[in-house]
């Protein structure tokens, strides 16, 4: 199936690690032009080099999202790059969730700044380019627990419920200048997070892997692939997907109580 994504301009926050980077890498195979930001610009040139035999091209920005000037920094550079903008992903994010009583303000403001006023200030920079466009789409990911929040599953479960809430109200906002706004709620899916806890239990991250599969009640028996989130998005973002806003997908194989 063509995405018809060629030449289009898609902007991608947490875009070196996980989740992200398959999405870039993704992206620029299908063609478009993609620029994407993280704060480590190791990983980020190690993303540009593992997407560059795509059709597409790509553009990484060491920016940090919790920084206004560095969003506004990181929209120019893909302006002044390619002169439009038809798509945003807001994936910037990292796991913060523990018992509600040991969680300080300081945990729930960092929180709040990296996943939900980080997407906020983005949409507001790239709305007026999508309307330039003619449209477009935005996509955020969040979490299922947005949706379907356990015991110590805070501070992200009440930002990601929030981070629900900026989507639907979004897409009936903007709706109407042909902008969608769509939201992917992601389970237990392999990334660079879980590798990280994977080397800080001494354990090899394939046999974490196999533990959470066959442990967390997961209907389809494993951890989701950062390429299945990537194909997903990318279809989301793409003209194929035109039908398609205020939605919230659930991509967890199963796992979720609430669709």
């Amino acid at each position: 199936m063509d995405l018809r994504l060629a030449g289009r301009v898609v902007l991608v926050t947490g875009g070196s690690d996980g989740l992200g980077a398959a999405l870039v890498r993704t992206l620029a195979a299908e063609g478009a032009r993609v620029a994407f930001c993280g704060r480590d610009e190791a990983r980020l040139r190690a993303v540009a080099e593992q997407s560059a035999d795509g059709a597409g091209e790509v553009l990484p920005v060491v920016a940090d999202v919790r920084d206004p000037a560095a969003l506004g920094r990181f929209v120019d550079a893909a302006t002044d790059r390619w002169n439009a903008v038809h798509a945003l992903v807001n994936n910037a994010g990292a796991s913060s969730a523990g018992p509600f009583e040991q969680q300080g303000d300081d945990v729930w403001q960092a929180d709040l700044d990296l996943k939900l006023h980080a997407a906020i200030r983005a949409c507001r920079l790239v709305l007026p380019l999508l309307r330039e466009a003619g449209g477009g789409a935005i996509v955020n990911s969040l979490s299922v627990t947005a949706r379907a929040p356990g015991a110590a599953s805070m501070p992200t479960s009440v930002t990601r419920a929030a981070g629900l809430a900026l989507t639907k109200a979004l897409s009936k906002e903007f709706g109407p200048d042909r902008v969608r706004v769509n939201a992917v709620l992601v389970g237990l899916v392999r990334s660079g997070q879980w590798e990280r806890i994977a080397a800080r239990q001494g354990v090899p991250v394939d046999e974490l892997y196999e533990r959470m599969g066959t442990g967390s009640g997961i209907p389809l028996g494993r951890l989701g692939y950062a390429e299945e989130f990537a194909d997903l998005v990318t279809f989301l973002v793409s003209d194929r997907a035109a039908y398609l806003t205020g939605t919230a997908i659930n991509l967890d194989g199963g796992l979720s109580p609430v669709a």
